[in-house]
């Protein structure tokens, strides 16, 4: 078999180089839609060594870790497999994000839109897709052998995925799909090569001077065995009024238009020569029994002619035809416009459409289906409405928002739950790049962390770990957030280090750097500060530190976290919560979108709240959030509680970026 090479394919030994295989345990940061009966159900399930309930799944996470952790946990299980990987884009991961109007009423059309550039996490992602290092742009590496490597270490694990009756999309433009193909090939052998389907996916035409235009892309299929599922599919979008009445010339008076068919056996039947009303059989007899003769005749079924030495014909209903058999040329399903109600801002959103068809030919109700790179959704929103489990990936965090607010949009939408590698990938990263002794690394890991910062490190405190421009700086752990109790160890040695020495604290002020915050802190930290005259902010580390490329390249930035001001009023044992502040770090947003803001709750987009949190996941027990039908947005939200205690309510709020902030109350209910 001819072989396709890249670079890095085979390692000094001319082994093949495998993928990263560690699996890393998800975390379930969020469960969305599940009731208090469910919830204490998968408890008692998960308390008594049983396994809970399925959930679908939204996972935020690089498919380099999340691809192994799938597949430790339901390798030779998934159903089918759907992926529209970047194509080399410059649009792969950027988004349109749309500022609404103060919450008036006004149409969202005429709100502020801006398109959001990819994040440093996504930038990432593509450099690690495209990007090539001097040291193998010297031995002539390019950017293809790079795509073809990360193509190749996903597709391996894909197939690993993949249950026996299983099938996989591949969705790609003419940038690479002959690599992929040969990789596809490679990996799952090219005997297991279905079709190419080609999707004509622009309408119109224009022209280029020197080249024919491109308005296809191509979905490689593969299946892992010769026992697939695959459902004909029929199509009913290509032919015009006028070709169906043509197709369908005759009419019924009780059952419409109508086409005639043969009822001839083209095998001779001597069971099946019988005469009916007069109507002689033909040679080799009927296609059908003489009771099943009479049933047609009864329902209407059956065309008569006038000459009876003519045979009796079939009568096919324009109200029951499916349509002609689907083709590999998809060119019956539109691209998306502008205005469709499907539409989300991503630039790379396939219509719900193609989806549907994929799913209802290569699975069934009930069926598996992965798609790591899901975008905005659309794959587990078809998923959902024809009723098949899922698993939804994307490294990009506005992509799992939008998805998760296009889930709630369908009537009746299953519990699902949000999960990501959280501190387990962290800590992967932190033993790789600092070593495996516990005291080393750590001192290895806040000076690293301190100079992406550009910050001094200095010695000689538990809780101080760095100054920058006067500010003390203090370096959270990578596998626990930073909580009111680290804040009050932290300010009490800052009282203590004042006029100390060289490193001392010249000013009252302090940047606390962390990965993840407790619920609360930023406001009941901050108070605490207060109290000791401190002037703190709150900078979350971002996952780009991970990316030596990004800090070599002066790609990290640490934003400080958001502020939520949240009142509750209860009567009775009927409570309200009430948004009553928000507000944004805005180096992302453009200044002319700035301006635009005259009320803070144009930065919202969505909020929930978990009206029980019990000190574990977010349960997402009540959402809002604004649509093109309602671009309002809702300030409060009242539950009424069963029974009388003491309840954590947390308050998530999503902001037009897609990060979110929480905001923890206690509640006392008689």
């Amino acid at each position: 078999m001819t072989e396709l090479m890249w670079e890095g394919k085979y390692d000094k030994e001319a082994r093949k180089v495998a993928p990263l295989r560690v699996a890393l345990p998800f975390q379930t940061v969020e469960t969305v839609n599940e009731s208090a009966q469910e919830r204490q159900r998968s408890l008692d399930l998960f308390s008594t060594g049983r396994d809970a309930a399925w959930r679908n799944r939204l996972i935020w996470g690089d498919k380099k870790y999340v691809l192994p952790a799938l597949a430790a946990e339901l390798a030779g299980m998934v159903d089918l497999i759907y992926i529209d990987p970047p194509f080399a884009t410059g649009d792969d991961f950027s988004f349109t994000a749309r500022v609404p109007d103060a919450d008036d009423g006004g149409d969202p059309e005429a709100a502020g839109i801006f398109t959001k550039q990819p994040s440093l996490i996504e930038q990432k992602a593509y450099r690690d897709t495209w990007g090539v290092s001097a040291e193998a742009r010297a031995r002539g590496a390019t950017s293809t052998d790079a795509y073809v490597r990360w193509f190749y270490e996903g597709v391996v694990l894909l197939h690993e995925l993949l249950s026996n009756r299983g099938s996989i999309y591949v969705h790609l433009d003419w940038r690479v799909v002959h690599h992929a193909r040969m990789v596809l090939d490679e990996v799952f052998g090219p005997d297991r090569f279905m079709s190419e389907i080609v999707w004509k996916r622009t309408i119109g035409a224009t022209s280029i001077a020197d080249r024919y235009r491109t308005q296809t892309d191509s979905l490689l299929v593969y299946t892992k065995s010769d026992s697939y599922t695959f459902n004909e599919q029929f199509s009913k979008e290509r032919l015009t009024p006028e070709e169906i009445d043509a197709k369908f010339p005759l009419v019924d008076a009780q059952r419409g238009r109508y086409c005639i068919d043969n009822l001839a056996n083209p095998d001779f039947r001597p069971t099946l020569m019988y005469e009916y009303k007069g109507y002689k059989p033909p040679a080799k007899g009927w296609a059908i029994s003489l009771e099943k003769m009479k049933q047609w005749d009864e329902e209407g079924r059956l065309h008569f002619p006038e000459d009876r030495s003519q045979r009796i014909r079939r009568k096919r209903f324009l109200s029951e035809w499916q349509g002609s058999p689907v083709q590999n040329l998809w060119d019956d399903i539109p691209p998306l416009q502008s205005r469709a109600g499907e539409r989300t801002g991503y630039a790379t959103q396939k219509p719900e459409a193609l989806l549907e068809r994929v799913v209802k030919a290569s699975s069934n109700p009930g069926a598996l289906i992965l798609d790591c790179f899901c975008g905005s959704g659309t794959t587990p929103a078809v998923a959902e409405r024809l009723e098949r489990r899922w698993i939804a990936a994307d490294l990009g965090r506005f992509a799992i928002h939008t998805t998760r607010k296009r889930l709630l949009g369908i009537d009746g939408v299953r519990p699902f739950c949000v999960q990501n590698l959280g501190k387990y990938e962290r800590q992967l990263w932190q033993a790789a790049e600092f070593g495996e002794g516990a005291q080393a690394r750590t001192v290895a890991y806040r000076r690293f962390i301190l100079d992406v910062y550009k910050s001094k490190c200095i010695e000689g405190y538990a809780w101080l770990h760095g100054v920058k421009q006067g500010r003390m700086v203090h370096v959270g752990t990578v596998d626990a957030p930073v909580t009111v109790g680290d804040v009050k160890q932290i300010a009490a040695e800052f009282g203590k280090a004042v006029g100390t020495g060289a490193d001392a604290p010249t000013t009252r002020a302090l940047d606390v750097l962390g990965w993840d915050f407790a619920f609360e802190l930023n406001e009941l930290a901050k108070q605490t500060a207060e109290r000791a005259g401190l002037d703190v902010r709150f900078l979350r580390i971002p996952r780009e530190v991970l990316d030596k490329r990004a800090v070599e390249q002066g790609d990290v930035r640490f934003f400080e976290l958001a502020a939520l001001g949240v009142e509750v009023k209860r009567r009775g044992r009927t409570v309200t919560v009430r948004l009553s502040d928000f507000m944004i770090p805005t180096d992302d947003v453009p200044e002319e979108v700035q301006r635009a803001i005259t009320d803070w709750s144009q930065w919202i987009d969505y909020w929930a709240v978990d009206w029980d949190n019990r000190g574990d996941t977010f349960h997402n027990e009540w959402q809002t959030y604004r649509t093109r039908k309602e671009p309002a947005l809702r300030k409060s939200a009242v539950h009424e509680y069963d029974a009388a205690g003491s309840y954590q309510v947390v308050v998530k709020v999503i902001d037009i970026l897609g990060n979110d902030t929480t905001k923890t109350l206690k509640v006392e209910v008689p």
